[in-house]
Formats: structure tokens, sequence, C-alpha cells
């Protein structure tokens, strides 16, 4: 069975035993029996490829990730370092603390974190991502200390578990610490 991925998913084949695949970088798995790629990948259908999409951007997102992967493939996970790299994030206590977000992978982080997301302007905390800096200027210096700006995929490392390490990190020293 051929088996390709895209270089950010790769780290959940390994995790979830998968010893032999291919990484592709431009997005042709014609020639492949199963291509795993981002839930937001446009795939097409007239090919004979299996395609498993995953959510990535959540510790509970990889842990589900490698676990549909390796059930669908027949593989055992590598139980050690998948309990080496990720740990459990959910806070109870951050439920208090009111987050208004400016996209949807940061919404799915701050859920999986246990802040409540709020819409208006009573929140606590701005969250933005990096590239929505310039756009969002004049509402990050009204927030001043309270705007907590996290790195977007081309700014954080490809390996989904140091990525989501980094950016729950980051909220957890701007946020957790001042509650």
């Amino acid at each position: 069975m051929k088996i390709a991925t895209t270089p950010m998913c790769h780290e959940i084949l390994r995790l979830a035993g998968v010893s032999e695949y291919h990484i592709i970088k431009d997005g042709m798995y014609e020639d492949m029996d199963v291509a795993v790629v981002l839930s937001e990948t446009e795939t097409h259908d007239d090919t004979s490829t299996l395609y498993i999409k995953l959510k990535i951007n959540t510790f509970h997102q990889i842990e589900d990730s490698i676990k549909l992967v390796s059930e669908r493939l027949g593989t055992e996970p590598i139980k050690e370092d998948i309990d080496a790299g990720l740990s459990n994030q959910q806070r109870d206590e951050n439920r208090g603390i009111r987050v208004k977000t400016y996209s949807q992978f940061l919404s799915e982080i701050a859920e999986d974190m246990g802040f409540t997301i709020v819409n208006d302007e009573s929140y606590d905390y701005l969250i933005y991502p990096d590239y929505l800096r310039e756009e969002l200027e004049k509402k990050i210096q009204v927030a001043g200390e309270s705007a907590v700006e996290l790195p977007s995929h081309k700014n954080a490392p490809q390996n989904p578990v140091k990525r989501a390490q980094l950016r729950y990190q980051i909220l957890e020293s701007r946020t957790c610490m001042k509650h």
C-alpha cells in the first residue's frame, strides 16, 4: 500500500505507527493508495486515492488524528512518544477567562484550554493570529497588554505536537498566570 502525507501531517503518521510513507509537498497524490492531509485540503474525487483528512490544531485533535490513522491503516500507535509529547491541557480554572478570537484554529485551541469564548468586547484577552496583525492594529492597541498574538502555520513548527505546545505555552504564559 502506497501512503502519502503532507509535511504538516507526517508526525501524526509516525506517532500512529506508520513506518513507510511518502511526504508530498505538491499535493499530487494520484499514484497513492492513501493520502493523509489536513482537513481543509481540497481533494479531487477523480482519483482512486483514499483521503484521510485530519484536524491537528489542539492536543485533543492530535490525539484523535493519531487514533484515526492507526485504526484506518491497522497500525499500533507509539504510546510512549504520544505520552511524552501530549498532555491534557483542558483546564477548568480557565472557564472564567473570557477570550475573543480571530480565527477558527484559535477558537479551537481556546475551547480546548477551557476558556470562555465571547464575540463582543467583554473579553479579558484578545487572541489573534500573526497574519492579522496589521488588519487588527487598532483593536490590538485598544486591548493593550490583553492582546495575545499566536503564530500561524507558516511561523510555527511544522510538527503539529511542537506547534501545539508552542501555542498553548504562549497562551498559558500570557493568560493563566495573571488570573
